[in-house]
């Protein structure tokens, strides 16, 4: 099609919309209900994102560890974008404590909210509690390899890759350059089924968009209007304003608008699928190919990232915790928050690697504060939309700080407009 891709995504989002609320969830066509055809075309897209994950993944970090290690650069690279991520993850709670400070959208209720038990919701986070972080930790060293690539344990995957792409390093002659172009060409193949899996990406976002539409409506969103505005505006702030600064002064780009246009097509997908992992190969794709950044410099950052580096989802996890304990009337002193900020920071490093994920990470943070963890009920109605913002968040700041490491190790030749505009109109990606 002519139309570049993140035209036909935003075609395809306003196309969900129409029709998920047009149908709702019972109405259906030829005996087959919309949902369950909206299903099946999410699913399927879902899917295909998903089954590259772990190549891409695995390729792309043993050919840069083994790129970086050879030019004696490992440590470097890796504290830098270690520290970034910290960095990062800090401003992002701490923007989120500021807002939901002062906008204040728990308090004003009279009575507290009854709070109605979710069975399946509390058998996933029944008997969790902090020892379930340190857990987290555990899994980066996978007892079984082909385990952990079956159940996508990406910290495992990452820990694996990292040390199998170090030790090729340690390789000499005909064996290290065999070892080196195989794995070069597992990369290059997993990106070249990216950009067939994308030239379906409308589609998919167009299943996965309506069937949430079509199942909740937009009604949902009444109850919790005001904690929906906070998270919404603390996530903006985020996006628009410290990730702006972060591109424009440490970046050194001098317009930093651009690397938001670069991304776009990741953007909307990540917006559209709620996955940090299933977006990672467009992730990648748009940062090498439309912000320019190396192959050696975003094979290594962006796979981290797309595990440890979770800028929206720490800032929600501050935000919601606030939220409940003004909701039950709860005062929480400084140095409660100040744990609730650690906390977000810490649980949201391997939110990926728990199981139920955020809601546990949430969970763990309610149970320090001595708040009830069944209250988490309470943030179902909107999580849904609130989850494809902050998905967006994350990968955004995947990718300024994979820009931000290519500037500090020298990488000047970065987003050429001319260059950019064409790949728009000539390719997928």
């Amino acid at each position: 099609m002519k139309l570049a891709l993140h035209w036909q995504i935003l075609i395809a989002l306003a196309l969900a919309a129409f029709m998920g609320s047009l149908t709702g969830a019972t109405a259906e066509i030829l005996g087959v209900s919309w949902l369950a055809i909206y299903d099946f075309i999410g699913a399927l897209f879902l899917n295909a994102l998903k089954m590259i994950v772990v190549p891409l993944v695995v390729s792309a970090i043993i050919i840069g560890v083994s790129n970086i290690g050879g030019q004696g650069g490992f440590s470097r690279l890796g504290s830098k974008t270690i520290g970034f991520y910290l960095f990062t993850g800090l401003i992002a709670v701490v923007v989120g404590l500021v807002v939901i400070n002062s906008i204040q959208p728990g308090i004003g209720h009279n009575q507290v909210p009854q709070i109605e038990t979710n069975t399946q919701l509390m058998s996933a986070i029944e008997g969790k509690d902090a020892g379930d972080v340190v857990q987290v930790f555990l899994r980066m060293v996978p007892e079984n390899i082909f385990k952990a690539a079956a159940e996508m344990q990406m910290l495992g995957l990452i820990f694996f890759s990292i040390l199998f792409g170090y030790f090729m390093t340690q390789l000499t002659g005909p064996t290290r350059e065999t070892m080196h172009n195989f794995w070069h060409g597992v990369f290059e193949v997993m990106m070249k089924i990216t950009d067939l899996v994308m030239k379906f990406a409308p589609y998919g976002v167009f299943g996965l968009v309506a069937a949430s539409i079509a199942r909740t409506g937009f009604e949902q969103f009444e109850n919790l209007a005001w904690f929906f505005v906070t998270v919404s505006l603390a996530l903006a702030i985020h996006f628009f304003v410290v990730m702006w600064l972060i591109l424009r002064f440490i970046g050194k780009l001098q317009n930093p608008w651009l690397h938001y246009k670069a991304m776009f097509p990741a953007l909307l997908t990540a917006f559209s699928t709620s996955s940090s992992s299933a977006t990672l190969p467009v992730t990648m794709a748009n940062v090498e190919q439309r912000a320019g950044v190396s192959n050696r410099v975003s094979s290594f950052v962006l796979p981290l990232g797309a595990t440890v580096n979770m800028n929206g989802t720490a800032l929600y996890e501050c935000v919601a915790v606030i939220f409940i304990a003004q909701l039950f009337g709860v005062d929480l002193t400084w140095t409660q928050q100040i744990l609730v900020v650690m906390l977000a920071l810490a649980t949201s490093i391997g939110v990926a690697g728990i199981p139920s994920a955020s809601l546990v990470a949430i969970s763990v943070i309610l149970l320090a504060v001595g708040l009830p963890a069944e209250a988490i009920g309470l943030l179902l109605v909107v999580d849904r939309l609130l989850d494809m913002m902050r998905t967006a968040v994350n990968i955004f700041s995947d990718s300024v700080g994979a820009v931000v490491i290519a500037r500090s190790e020298g990488e000047l030749d970065l987003f050429k407009p001319v260059a950019i505009e064409a790949k728009t109109e000539n390719q997928p990606l």
